[in-house]
C-alpha cells in the first residue's frame, strides 16, 4: 500500500485580516501529493491549498474568504510551480526485475541443455 505525503511547494505570508480574529497575521500554503510505496515514488499533479490564521490558529475555508484574501490567492496560484507529475522506481524494484531476468534466462539455458524439462 502506497503511502501519501503532501509537500509544501510554496509559503506565503498574507497580510490580509483573519475572518474570525481579525488579525493581520495569515499564512498560504500550498502542498503538492507524493505517493510512496516499496517499488515506486510517485508525484501526482494534484496541488491543494491551506489558509491559516497564525494568531488564533483556525483554518480559513473558501467560503470565508473576503474579496482581498481570494484575490491574493488567485496571484500566488499563479506563481506556484509544482514538480511535474512522474514517477521513480526504487532498488527493490530493479533488484526484483534483474533476479527474474536471470532465473528466467537460467530457465532456458537449463531447458536448452536438456536438464530440465517442463
Amino acid at each position: 500500500m502506497a503511502r501519501e505525503k503532501l509537500e509544501v511547494i510554496k509559503e506565503a505570508d498574507l497580510t490580509n485580516n483573519c475572518p474570525e480574529c481579525f488579525n493581520q497575521d495569515l499564512k498560504l500554503t500550498f502542498y503538492q501529493k507524493h505517493l510512496y510505496g516499496k517499488l515506486f515514488h510517485r508525484t501526482t499533479g494534484e496541488i491543494t491549498n491551506k489558509v491559516t490564521c497564525n494568531k488564533c490558529g483556525s483554518n480559513i475555508y473558501p467560503v470565508k474568504w473576503t474579496d482581498d484574501i481570494e484575490r491574493i490567492f488567485e496571484y500566488y496560484q499563479k506563481m506556484v510551480e509544482p514538480e511535474k507529475a512522474s514517477i521513480r522506481f526504487t532498488r527493490l524494484f530493479y533488484i526484483i526485475i534483474l533476479l527474474s531476468i536471470v532465473l528466467i534466462a537460467a530457465a532456458v539455458y537449463l531447458y536448452l541443455q536438456g536438464l530440465i524439462q517442463f
